[in-house]
């Protein structure tokens, strides 16, 4: 075997030469892309203030026993130092698994998770369904649309204070309801109404972005692949299955995994609707919420354990169900 030597290197043809080391490969880095980074700055800061910071401020406070009683404030002139100590680990232990972690921890948890899949089917049901009917030739189509979208179009909160009005004692829907002689239930004071009100309330301003995000899916899909299947025999059902579904998947994948995150977190229907009236209709990030401001005491280091665990929460499910997706789509390739 023949070996080609470069006679002015006196090394193999071809062979790649000892790596540069870390110091020389950011400094090549820098000055190849000087322009790039100097362009990113300005939102890595942004970034870094509003959200590593805060993160890992966080993050320390769940290792104390830090509440308004011992943290460092100013009364008048006169300045009080903090007191409080590091504890560990011990309120994530009392939230998992101390006696009122069942209370305070897992039922708010068991019905956040309720909460979600009950919103997260609703948007794409009922937004898949309205964007298949305005995908056809329909006259008015375009004021249709409109119409739709104006839920997602006004800010959540003149949306949220609307129903509270309207699901009040003496509000629109008790009176309709008096009116044909129907039960009146108390909305914003019966556990089983309010879970039923804040995911019907949830449900009015997530539809619209379902809707419009499945009808440019649904415009996307190939005209002709109808037209085959229909030649083919196909009936609706048969096309709807084979035909709109697997080309909205990417799409759909996308979409339930926002409307997943967002209503999991979702903060301004459940607050502005109840506020801290309704403890057992509370999700965890309200319910978050409430521990650190809403009770005196009011307990820092809990609050920032429940963001802490929200956080883990979304990290893993969002990674097992991407990993779903990929491994779907692996065995529809093969």
């Amino acid at each position: 075997m023949t070996v080609a030597i470069d006679r002015a290197t006196g090394k193999r043809r071809g062979e790649r030469g000892p790596r540069p080391g870390l110091g020389r490969r950011l400094k090549h880095g820098y000055h190849r892309h000087w322009y790039a980074y100097a362009m990113i700055a300005p939102v890595a800061v942004v970034l870094g203030v509003l959200v590593l910071y805060p993160l890992v401020y966080g993050l320390y406070l769940t290792l104390t026993d830090a509440n308004s009683l011992n943290t460092a404030r100013t009364i008048g002139v006169n300045h009080i130092d903090a007191t409080y100590e590091f504890i560990g680990l011990d309120n994530y232990r009392d939230i998992l698994f101390g006696p009122t972690s069942y209370d305070r921890f897992w039922s708010h948890f068991i019905w956040t998770i309720v909460w979600t899949a009950l919103c997260v089917a609703l948007h794409y049901s009922i937004g898949l369904g309205l964007a298949l009917l305005l995908n056809k030739e329909l006259r008015g189509r375009t004021f249709y649309r409109l119409l739709l979208i104006l839920p997602w179009a006004v800010p959540t909160f003149v949306t949220v204070f609307g129903w509270r009005f309207m699901l009040a004692d003496g509000g629109i829907i008790n009176s309709a309801l008096d009116t044909l002689h129907l039960p009146a239930p108390l909305w914003l004071e019966d556990t089983f109404w309010q879970r039923f009100a804040a995911v019907m309330v949830n449900t009015w301003c997530g539809v619209p972005f379902m809707m419009v995000s499945l009808l440019g899916g649904l415009q996307s899909i190939d005209s002709s692949l109808y037209e085959a299947a229909e030649m083919d025999g196909a009936n609706a059902w048969q096309r709807f299955r084979h035909v709109t579904l697997p080309g909205l998947r990417s799409v759909s994948s996308t979409v339930v995994l926002l409307g997943i995150i967002w209503t999991f977190n979702q903060f301004a229907v459940i607050f502005l609707l109840f506020g801290n009236s309704a403890p057992d209709a509370q999700i965890l990030v309200t319910w978050a919420y409430h521990l650190g401001f809403g009770q005196q005491p009011r307990d820092f280091a809990q609050s920032a354990a429940y963001g802490i665990l929200l956080l883990a929460i979304l990290i893993v499910f969002t990674s097992f169900y991407r990993r779903w997706l990929n491994r779907n789509e692996q065995q529809l390739a093969i």
